[in-house]
């Protein structure tokens, strides 16, 4: 009976504690199961996305304004950049439950080209003789004009009358990729990758900041002991606003059941004075605890 008449006295307080995460019943409880100890905490999530954008230089490009006018990038270059950010409450189990280990991978390499590197044999290579880097660089400009010429021969029928339907988009996509893996061999490659770490922050009530991680536009997302990086910061500011307004019991009632209520707190992530990400949470920390009347029974 004991237990029902608690429900009942959390119900009227706006919802069951597992429903309303802005109040939670705290200390020693009865319940059907037996005697239940509770103590609310909040555990925030955030979770920092960056994006990489690399650069490979290619192995012609100090030739490509010479056979094709164009200024390519001569060196590799890496950047990172922090694209977004997002806090969130993460529930104790989740946090306490270690997934398991990613499952082995194997990588086949090929001579081929690649998304992050280029072919260790150079697609324009079509007999023994060796030639300079600079022959070989004009060998795949003309190869480049060769292709674009069928192309425009295709298109326009002055080639291959019997092409036509499924077969001459076959031949165009087939030149298409040809000519895109000469190009490289002069513009190089462009990758961009995106990926998302979580960090869990346990907030204490004196404390309002948070050193997540640290970020360097070089190195993307560093530990927050390294010092190179600038700091990824969650910020928590308290509404300051009177907790348990309205279900708080009077200095009267005897019959009370001990409850603490969550303050509901402004969240900001921020590095290098920007700001990426703001919400409002239920924080327990700078919450206070109530006594909520039980239910007189008839």
């Amino acid at each position: 009976m004991k237990y029902q008449l608690l429900a009942l006295a959390l119900l009227l307080a706006g919802g069951a504690a597992a429903q309303n995460p802005y109040i939670a019943l705290q200390g020693a409880t009865e319940t059907v199961e037996g005697i239940r100890i509770s103590q609310p905490r909040t555990i925030l999530a955030v979770d920092v996305t960056v994006e990489c954008d690399r650069t490979l230089a290619g192995p012609y490009a100090r030739y490509a304004q010479k056979f094709l006018g164009v200024r390519p990038s001569l060196a590799d270059k890496t950047t990172w950049s922090i694209s977004g950010a997002r806090i969130a409450l993460l529930d104790a189990s989740t946090c306490l439950n270690a997934t398991a280990p990613a499952a082995a991978t194997t990588r086949v390499q090929s001579y081929a080209a690649t998304e992050e590197e280029f072919a260790r044999l150079q697609p324009d290579k079509l007999d023994m003789t060796t030639l300079s880097l600079e022959d070989a660089a004009r060998a795949a400009a003309e190869r480049i004009f060769s292709l674009r010429r069928h192309r425009l021969d295709l298109i326009t029928g002055e080639a291959g009358e019997n092409v036509f339907g499924g077969g001459l988009d076959a031949a165009l996509e087939e030149i298409d990729r040809q000519e895109q893996s000469y190009l490289e061999l002069f513009l190089g490659k462009h990758i961009i990758s995106t990926s998302t770490r979580r960090y869990v922050v346990y907030p204490q009530s004196d404390k309002n900041q948070y050193i997540v991680c640290r970020f360097s536009p070089a190195a993307g997302l560093l530990p927050d002991s390294d010092l190179s990086g600038d700091i990824v910061l969650l910020q928590i500011e308290p509404s300051g606003a009177p907790a348990g307004a309205g279900i708080e019991a009077g200095p009267k009632e005897s019959n009370v059941v001990q409850c603490r209520v969550a303050d509901p707190s402004t969240c900001t992530v921020l590095c290098g004075g920007r700001e990426y990400a703001r919400t409002v949470l239920p924080v327990f920390e700078f919450g206070r605890t109530i006594n909520v009347a039980l239910p007189r029974r008839k």
